[in-house]
């Protein structure tokens, strides 16, 4: 079972003074904000647009939208001349009746209730912890505007719905399972926030990676977006790469297809995105089954990256004390430990 506890003070982060802005979030998809679709427009065509395609014209008389999102309502049957559905190829004569029904886009509708299922480790009036199962993406984006970890969020708790990000501020991969805090306000949140860069806030992960590790380091190297696959991160020297440092210690080896492999504890003094999966490839210990950072002729030993956020610590943003919550491995990485040979007890 999850577990959760409050020790004893310790010195709190300082409170700060002005309200959060876009970079205090780290590394967090910039923040969607939902819109009302507009109504309904209708435009009276003119002879200086005869012979133009009509999907040109209506780009030019309607700028407020994308051509492709105009283009993607004349495919749905959401824009007519004359009473007819448009055609986006079709010459205009110059002097059509145009109606154009704009539909709200995916993103417009991210931050909607959804039931998602939710584990929560510890609630109370401030914090909610979760246990996140792998599959599941914290945060609306290209792709996934549904079904997401703040929908169930907002879902549960209505009232997140006035705190930035429904109070996230912290985020895992989508096939990462295990611990997260959720702020249930804005006061608690700004605190959390302050907390993640302050580098009071504990992080510990489980990994499997191929190979056998040293016993113990320190990886620290600076962590920005791959300059060829923008779908990537890797270690890099450009100005605009962020500090990144990731301790390990190497607690039980094993054998996975005839290869050897590490479980590592890892410990985060900062949070980038993919940090532990981008920092173990760049020293040589891909993680088991990552698809993006691994071998590909590896890939299907294991469907997602073997990394589980295991313990979670941080001040309550309340009260001030140290709180602590640990989190059990999920069942697929406790089978896949045990195809090893290891011990999930060892973990």
């Amino acid at each position: 079972m999850a577990d959760g506890r409050c020790l004893q003070t310790i010195n709190q982060v300082p409170p700060l003074s002005r309200n959060l802005t876009e970079t205090d979030f780290d590394d967090v998809d910039d923040e969607l904000i939902p819109q009302e679709a507009p109504e309904t427009i209708t435009l009276r065509l003119t002879s200086e647009f005869c012979g133009v395609r009509f999907d040109k014209v209506l780009s030019q008389l309607v700028p407020a939208f994308s051509r492709s999102r105009l283009q993607q309502w004349i495919e749905a049957g959401h824009v007519l001349v004359d009473g007819e559905p448009a055609k986006a190829k079709a010459l205009a004569l110059g002097d059509e009746t145009v109606v154009v029904r704009p539909q709200a886009a995916p993103e417009d509708q991210a931050y909607k209730p959804e039931p998602v299922p939710l584990s929560v480790v510890h609630e109370d009036d401030a914090v909610l912890v979760l246990d996140k199962a792998a599959g599941l993406v914290v945060h609306p984006a290209a792709g996934n505007w549904s079904g997401t970890l703040l929908n169930g969020l907002l879902h549960r708790l209505p009232g997140l719905a006035s705190v930035p990000r429904a109070g996230i501020v912290h985020r895992l991969d989508k096939e990462t399972s295990g611990l997260m805090v959720v702020a249930k306000s804005l006061q608690a949140q700004t605190d959390l926030v302050r907390q993640l860069q302050a580098r009071t806030v504990k992080r510990e992960y489980l990994a499997l990676v191929w190979g056998t590790t040293q016993i113990s380091g320190r990886i620290e190297a600076a962590i920005g977006r791959h300059p060829r696959d923008r779908v990537k991160m890797a270690v890099s020297t450009h100005p605009s790469a962020k500090p990144a440092a990731t301790h390990y210690h190497r607690v039980a080896q094993g054998v996975l297809d005839g290869k050897p492999v590490s479980l590592v504890r890892c410990s985060l003094e900062t949070g980038r995105t993919h940090q532990i999966r981008v920092h173990f490839q760049s020293i040589g210990f891909t993680l088991v089954g990552d698809p993006l950072y691994g071998k590909p002729h590896l890939a299907g030993v294991f469907p997602r990256q073997a990394l589980h956020a295991c313990r979670l610590g941080l001040l309550h943003p309340t009260s001030g004390k140290p709180c602590e919550w640990s989190a059990p491995l999920p069942a697929d990485m406790d089978a896949l430990f045990r195809l090893a040979g290891i011990d999930p007890a060892a973990s």
